[in-house]
This record gives structure tokens, C-alpha cells and sequence, in this order.
């Protein structure tokens, strides 16, 4: 089962979202949807869905947070014609970063930010065997340049099992921002490839809410455990939020929280609602005694 589940924050648009990224690529599908009442945020929708095999959940809970340069998904293409379709339609509305065109590590490339804000690398691999289809691609900018392998190895040292792929770092004069180290790196974190850089051109784009990422929990141990090695903001805990050391959102939640929330009579769900929007860390215990009433 995927243990870390990339998270996308939008203001109305999670379902239309949905709708089209499910629509363009291959293994994938909606898996669930639910509005939960009375939030901050007013009443907001939560959708689950698969992006070639790749579980995604999205909200729309208002105009706060705003994607950026800083977390991109890169999509793995095996031919040309692909990466021109999908640069297609998701370019269309949107604004192109990078232009579609040849660059010395993809013979076809281009990165874009479509109308939703959600920014792609859409490229052309060679060895598209040994890549995931979508990797989300952590660029390290701002206070944060050239700590992107320390991200990494941190992360190792809190996700048991994860592991380290290649790097490759700048040369002595290639990046423009002397801090930056890391020119490409790859990791593994149970089972979920990610890509992490230093920003080269010195970007100032940095990690918000818009884009965070779940873990799931088995039970109120690793709850307690993941809380312990990603909180060091204490002012962003809330309902299950964490920021880490590098800006970095999380959501530290129990993995049956959506049955509940999904397969929960009405007035379960209100119970559990009205008790978790109080919570910081998730407490089992009491979320249990607010479903049973």
C-alpha cells in the first residue's frame, strides 16, 4: 500500500482538476469524493484519485495557498508524440516555463504551468523502465538552496526502508547560485519516487501548503513517531499539519481516517469532524469515543 500520498491544495478546482489529469493519462481513475461541512475553510471537497497508478488526494478549500516552481511532477514519456500531447493540453490555459524543444538530458522536454497553477515537466526518457511515470521533483530555492541531498538523508533517517538513487551534482561554475550542490538526485521513500534539487538560477520560489505531502499511520505510535521528526514549526501544526526543517508541508494521518470520513454515517462524520478540527497531532483514542457518540 503507497504510505505517502502527494497532496494538492486547490481553491474550487480539485475535481475539475482531477477530472483532467485523470482523463490524460493512462491507470488512472477517481477513486472517492466527499465534502466535509463546517471547516475553517467553509464546507470543502476532498477527492482521491490515481494518476498512472500513483495515489493523489486533492481538496478545494479556499484561495490560500498557491502552487509554485518549487514542487513540480515530472512525467515520464516513452515517445515524442506523448510529450507533445501532454504538453498540449496541459500547457492549454496555462504558461510554459520551459519551451517545448531539445535540452542536453531529454532529446524532448518542456515544463509548463497549467491553468490550475500545478506546474509539469513533461519529458522524453530513454529508459523509461526503470522510471516511475510520475515523480514529484522538489526544486531547493531561497534560504534552502543547496540542502537538497541533506533532505534526502534526512528523510532516510525517518522513512525506514527508503533509499537513495543517483546524484548528480553541479560542477564548479555551472550554477549561478554558488550555494546550490545538487543538480539532480533521486529517492525512494517507501515505495514513492521523488527527485530533489538545488535551484542552479538562484529561484526564490519556496514550499507551501498548496503542495504537501500524507503519510499514512497504522496506529497512534506512528502518528507519534512521524509527528517527532517532521514538526519544527510549531505555529503550522494543525489537524494533522506539520512543516519540517525545510519548509516542507506534511499531514500526519491515520490511514482509516477517509473510510470514516467516507463510509460514516451522517452524524459520525460530524462527531468526527467536530473533533479532529480541534486536534494538532490526531488523537485515535478520542477520534474513536466522537464516532461512537
Amino acid at each position: 500500500m503507497q504510505k505517502i500520498i502527494p497532496h494538492l491544495w486547490f481553491d474550487k478546482e480539485a475535481k475539475e482538476a482531477a477530472e483532467l489529469y485523470t482523463g490524460l493519462l493512462e491507470n488512472s481513475t477517481i477513486l472517492n469524493t466527499l465534502e466535509i461541512q463546517g471547516t475553517p475553510s467553509g464546507d470543502t471537497e476532498l477527492i482521491d484519485f490515481k494518476l498512472a497508478n500513483l495515489r493523489f488526494s486533492a481538496i478545494s478549500a479556499g484561495p490560500y495557498f498557491k502552487f509554485n516552481q518549487s514542487i513540480s511532477l515530472m512525467l515520464a514519456c516513452s515517445h515524442k508524440e506523448e510529450v507533445d500531447r501532454l504538453y498540449k493540453y496541459l500547457s492549454e490555459a496555462g504558461s510554459e516555463l520551459m519551451p517545448l524543444g531539445e535540452y542536453p538530458f531529454s532529446k524532448w522536454y518542456a515544463w509548463v504551468q497549467d491553468k490550475y497553477g500545478l506546474n509539469w515537466q513533461v519529458m522524453l526518457v530513454e529508459d523509461i523502465e526503470e522510471n516511475q511515470k510520475i515523480r514529484p521533483t522538489l526544486l531547493f530555492s531561497g534560504d534552502i538552496c543547496g540542502k537538497a541531498e541533506d533532505a534526502i538523508d534526512y528523510y532516510i533517517s525517518v522513512f525506514k526502508g527508503s533509499t537513495k538513487g543517483y546524484i548528480n551534482y553541479y560542477g564548479d561554475g555551472q550554477a549561478a547560485d554558488p550555494r546550490a550542490k545538487t543538480n539532480y538526485g533521486e529517492f525512494n521513500i517507501n515505495g514513492t519516487q521523488l527527485i530533489f534539487m538545488d535551484h542552479g538560477l538562484g529561484g526564490d520560489s519556496t514550499f507551501n501548503e498548496a503542495f504537501s505531502f500524507m503519510v499514512l499511520c497504522e496506529n497512534q505510535e506512528e502518528i507519534d513517531y512521524y509527528w517527532e521528526k517532521l514538526s519544527f514549526v510549531p505555529e503550522a501544526e494543525q489537524c494533522g499539519w506539520v512543516k519540517d526543517q525545510f519548509g516542507l508541508s506534511w499531514q500526519i494521518i491515520p490511514k482509516q481516517m477517509n473510510k470514516i470520513l467516507m463510509e460514516g454515517s451522517k452524524e459520525e462524520v460530524e462527531r468526527v469532524t467536530e473533533a479532529f478540527l480541534k486536534m494538532k497531532k490526531f488523537d485515535l483514542a478520542a477520534l474513536e469515543r466522537a464516532r461512537r457518540g
